[in-house]
């Protein structure tokens, strides 16, 4: 069942895979925890697929480039990955926001986040998928990324979406992605905060 603009959000902390402004721990430490929804911030709450996934990557790169106007702008970056803790821990070592693991799909589902061929059969993903898999076998190639596995758990279908969160719970906005690379870009979240009245848009 999707959420829409005006639904509320019940307030829980999710344990971290790694969360650079996580309390009480460590980032990715045990006890690490991230609130949602965010007391004092909007949340933009992002669904990605599996960990490794090149059309992730290549979108998450850019979430890290724009990462201090996101933070300047008052807006908490958290990202879900629907593979195990451990899998995913090798794959987002220093990435600048918070990455939660599902692996039971527990909040795909709260949030109505699906998986449908779709995903990879638009023509319109096709441009995405073949510059992520060149950009991820150039980055695997040096060392700086590593291949995905082989049986990915939760499947290779998923779809992306996006939502942002007031401190109270209330969506402001929210996408469910149509392909694997339908999504927000760093620009629509801070256009979508500042027309919320907390911030100004990017230059």
């Amino acid at each position: 069942m999707r959420l829409q603009p005006g639904s509320v959000v019940p307030f829980r902390e999710l344990p971290a895979v790694t969360d650079p402004a996580g309390s009480p721990g460590s980032p990715g430490s045990p006890g690490s925890t991230v609130p949602l929804p965010d007391p004092t911030r909007l949340v933009h709450l992002q669904f990605r697929r599996f960990a490794g996934c090149p059309i992730c990557n290549l979108h998450l790169r850019s979430f890290v480039t724009g990462n201090a106007a996101i933070e300047a702008a008052g807006i908490r970056e958290v990202v879900v990955f629907h593979s195990p803790a451990e899998e995913l821990s090798g794959h987002v070592t220093g990435l600048p926001f918070a990455v939660l693991a599902d692996p039971g799909k527990r909040l795909y589902a709260e949030f109505g986040v699906e998986s449908a061929p779709r995903a990879l059969l638009d023509p319109r993903v096709w441009g995405a998928v073949v510059l992520a898999v060149a950009r991820g076998l150039w980055t695997v190639a040096r060392g700086r990324e590593r291949l995905p596995a082989r049986r990915v758990h939760g499947g290779r279908l998923g779809l992306p979406a996006d939502f942002l969160i007031a401190p109270g719970g209330r969506v402001i906005a929210c996408r469910y992605g149509e392909h694997a690379y339908d999504q927000w870009s760093v620009a629509e979240v801070l256009a979508l905060a500042a027309r919320e009245g907390r911030t100004e848009p990017a230059p």
